[in-house]
């Protein structure tokens, strides 16, 4: 059996990557923040499936509860083959709006804490010579989006931080990739207001938003063996917004 750590598994695309992974026979472990209701009633859905799970908590942006989470998850499931690196805020507003604590807190959680959780599997990973990372960012990490000029700067952080981790660890046989999702219908995108989100669809070619399940098939298969030989890549769920 394989065994998988989703970090902001309670929730969108992290909660239907939980659930495909479980659904596949893969044990595991739900990281939450502050969602514990959504992430326990989670955990013991996906143990119905007669698969180890747990769910388990860190603020990802504090390195010592991620390694705590960490070692928590490896003293019950004795592995870890992926790593899902899914939490994240966003913030909306003029670049003039944002204050400090804004945008330090955005840059501890997006880019700080994929740093934290790497940092905290590698020992295990490198150890077995084997494992896999997907960290998720997003499209405007790649093109940059007006009025989220802080949220872009992270998740385009994320896509050089994949990138350069990929080679790194390489020659250990670990891939490191990246999935950047474009308009997905989660709670992150619930500010938008049905005609936001309409004017989103028609500027989309598929001419619709996507699902959290689409992002976590992106997200599964870079974790399966068919996906053996990349790493270093950025796949892109975004209807083709961007291309």
């Amino acid at each position: 059996m394989k065994y998988a750590l989703i970090t902001g598994g309670s929730r969108g695309i992290g909660a239907a990557a939980a659930r495909l992974f479980a659904n596949r026979g893969w044990g595991v472990a739900v990281g939450y923040a502050r969602s514990e209701p959504q992430a326990q009633a989670l955990a013991e859905e996906l143990s119905q499936l007669d698969v180890p799970a747990l769910a388990v908590r860190a603020d990802v942006s504090d390195a010592g509860q991620v390694q705590e989470m960490v070692d928590s998850v490896l003293e019950k499931f004795c592995q870890l083959d992926i790593l899902i690196c899914s939490a994240g805020i966003s913030h909306v507003g003029l670049i003039s709006q944002i204050d400090e604590d804004q945008w330090r807190r955005l840059f501890a959680v997006n880019v700080d804490g994929v740093h934290h959780c790497c940092r905290a599997v590698l020992p295990h990973m490198l150890e077995r010579k084997s494992g896999s990372i997907v960290t998720v960012s997003s499209m405007w990490g790649q093109v940059g989006a007006s009025c989220e000029a802080a949220y872009s700067a992270t998740k385009g952080a994320v896509i050089a931080y994949t990138k350069a981790l990929a080679k790194e660890l390489g020659p250990s046989n670990i891939r490191v990739n990246c999935v950047a999702p474009g308009v997905i219908d989660t709670e992150m995108n619930a500010h938008l207001t049905p005609d936001d989100l309409a004017a989103l669809a028609d500027e989309t070619p598929l001419g619709r938003v996507g699902t959290p399940e689409e992002a976590a098939a992106a997200i599964a298969f870079l974790a399966s063996d068919e996906a053996s030989f990349l790493t270093g890549q950025v796949v892109c769920p975004n209807g083709g917004m961007v291309v």
